[in-house]
């Protein structure tokens, strides 16, 4: 079995459905809460049969560590995310009860147990000594050790061949910085927190502290996102038990949001920046020389796929839309009057992600990213279009309302060389960034920068991204003939607005921090709602819904038997911005009664003033039409 230690001020946690058939109820499902605890994850694995055995050991383990750290609260917490060979949970169960029972026999400790076969959500702080955070590999025929990092493995580096990342990782000494728009730099030691947070207070920017302090600087397990129940209560994106942890199923709401976000992402390359697009496969021959240079320092984040007639023959679901999109760069004719090359190509990937790191539509093993690729001359072209880019989805960052951080990792010599360009960009954007810098390549890339959404947890999810990429060329001979009639390596900038599935969840998230949670106006699936307030006026509310709608507002009629207090409640939770009520007075009057949203309040406006109203609050967005029946009763109910 694995277990991971975690010597902790506090641990909660509460159990909130069953995740395995055939487990017992709970008589308390209220929360739990222990203070100065020794919390020791579990994950019992095939070969753990000899339960006694196993109990023996792993009761020794946890006094041991209990006494180097003065504990006396130990909590058992069954997580089955630290391995990938599970035993049976039977076998797991008899295991967590084999060691409480154990230690409520030993005077000196109190133990408390977590249920087994329970989805729950916890929280815990960690303390920052060199012994907090331990793991054991407990077999029946010994113990191996390893004091961790901040990061919690599947696997240790020790039990696996290391990735070509890790090893040339080992060389690489990293130092860090704050860097303003004004120019000032301040070196920073993270380990060092006092130092980090004054430096923080001097900066003003809440937005980078956040970042800093519960991402950078990691001492507290966060509790589930909201918007993991919210996408889910909405009817927009469930999950798929059927398939793959990872990936998700879309409703049509949510499916809605989706292309709304697909569209606004290729308007902007198509249209903002003139790209030019390609499709290209999502499986490749893992034996390929340039894809298995490319994709070996991630190879432990690959779906391999082998074919039935031929299991020698392994095939890799592409992790980024780089692959087919190189391919056809080497083979196409450039010359220098081409440059810069723009190509855009909206890219289904796949990551194999390990089950602990995902999480909702932040961490996913399948997803959907707009990538943009430039082809430049050489590295001052590069930085051109770098910085072209950046300013793009700076903007767009902006018009979203999103709260991010601005990250840069970059390696030394190019940051000391290329300074005053990173200050030109923090300058349009009006924030400081955190800045780290690498003595070596380790990546593909010599600098790029993140937009790092902050969710309503004080967590984190990469964004949009730019990099600068002096390596790849040479890897798939991407050359360019130039004026001298030599061909030369171009300079390649990768970049995507992120993945539509994190915009979403991060539109989710931030919606959720408001006292009123409200989409964007263009983003909402029903954009106004007409209550009529009897059946004698549906057929007023039809009509007034199809004229709305060929005035491209989505507008639905909620024709249920339903009071009007009760269907405005019900668009409340939907976070529709305008709801319309239609009687005899609204038909009279030729005066529509409209609820806006944002204040609560009624307005009365003529509908041509609505129309006007909501045009120019759509702007340049992109638009389409309802994604289900105009009429609410005649819809189905897809969740819950």
């Amino acid at each position: 079995m694995k277990i991971l230690s975690l010597h902790t001020d506090y641990i909660k946690f509460k159990p909130l459905k069953k995740a395995l058939k055939g487990i017992e109820d709970l008589e308390d499902k209220g929360e739990k809460e222990v203070k100065e605890a020794l919390a020791i994850l579990t994950a019992v694995e095939k070969g753990d049969e000899d339960v006694e055995k196993i109990v023996e050991k792993l009761v020794n383990e946890i006094k041991e560590i209990a006494k180097q750290v003065n504990v006396s609260n130990i909590v058992l917490y069954p997580y089955a995310h630290l391995s990938s060979n599970l035993a049976s949970p039977d076998v797991a169960q008899k295991v967590l009860e084999g060691t409480e029972n154990a230690f409520k026999k030993i005077k000196g400790f109190n133990v408390t147990r977590a249920p087994f076969g329970y989805y729950k959500e916890f929280e815990m702080k960690v303390k920052g000594h060199p012994l907090s955070e331990l793991s054991r590999h407990i077999t029946v025929d010994g113990v191996s050790k390893k004091v961790l990092s901040s990061e919690v493995k599947s696997e240790s580096k020790d039990e696996r061949k290391k990735t070509q990342r890790e090893l040339i990782s080992e060389n690489i000494e990293r130092k860090f910085y704050f860097l303003t728009p004004e120019g000032k730099e301040y070196p920073v030691n993270v380990e060092d927190v006092n130092q980090v947070k004054d430096i923080l207070e001097k900066l003003g920017n809440e937005d980078l502290k956040t970042y800093i302090l519960n991402n950078e600087i990691k001492h507290v397990v966060r509790k589930e996102p909201p918007s993991i129940k919210e996408m889910q209560r909405q009817e927009l994106v469930g999950y798929a038990p059927e398939a793959d942890a990872g990936h998700f199923k879309f409703y049509p709401k949510g499916n809605l949001i989706f292309e709304l976000l697909k569209d606004w992402a290729g308007e902007i390359a198509l249209q903002r920046l003139n790209c030019m697009q390609v499709e290209t496969p999502v499986i490749y021959d893992w034996n390929d020389k340039e894809i298995r240079e490319q994709g070996g320092s991630f190879h432990e984040r690959h779906y391999l796929v082998k074919a039935a007639d031929d299991p020698q023959k392994e095939w890799v679901m592409r992790f980024a839309g780089d692959f087919g999109l190189f391919k056809i760069m080497k083979d196409t004719k450039i010359s220098y009057k081409n440059l810069p090359i723009r190509m855009y190509e909206f890219s289904k990937s796949f990551r194999y992600e390990q089950k602990g790191e995902l999480g909702g539509l932040s961490r996913l093993r399948g997803f959907h990213m707009p990538d943009i690729h430039s082809f430049a001359k050489d590295l001052d072209a590069g930085w051109k279009e770098y910085a072209e880019l950046y300013q793009n989805y700076d903007d767009l960052a902006k018009g979203a309302g999103i709260k991010y951080a601005v990250v840069f990792r970059i390696v030394e010599s190019f940051y000391e060389k290329h300074k005053k360009q990173i200050i030109d960009l923090l300058k349009y954007s009006k924030v400081p960034a955190f800045i780290e810098t690498l003595s070596g390549m380790k990546h593909y890339w010599a600098a790029k920068h993140e937009f790092q959404g902050l969710d309503s947890v004080k967590g984190s999810v990469q964004l949009s991204t730019v990099q600068l990429d002096v390596k790849d060329a040479e890897t798939y001979g991407i050359l360019y003939t130039d004026k001298d009639g030599k061909k030369k390596g171009c300079t390649i900038v990768h970049s995507s607005v992120g993945s539509i599935e994190r915009w979403i969840y991060c539109i989710l998230e931030k919606s959720l921090q408001e006292n009123k949670p409200l989409w964007p106006y263009w983003l909402a699936p029903t954009q106004v709602r007409i209550l009529p307030v009897s059946d004698k006026f549906i057929p007023d509310a039809e009509k007034l819904a199809k004229e709305l709608n060929s005035n491209k507002i989505r507008t639905d009629v909620d024709d249920r038997t339903e009071s009007v207090p009760k269907k405005v409640s019900e668009s409340e939770k939907e976070w529709i911005p305008y709801v319309i009520v239609v009687g005899e007075r609204e038909l009279q009057s030729g005066n529509l009664s409209v609820r806006l949203r944002t204040s609560g309040k009624i307005e009365n406006m003529k509908k041509e003033e609505l129309i006007s109203k909501l045009f120019k609050e759509q702007g340049k967005m992109p638009w389409r039409p309802l994604a289900l029946n105009l009429f609410v009763d005649k819809r189905p109910i897809f969740y819950g």
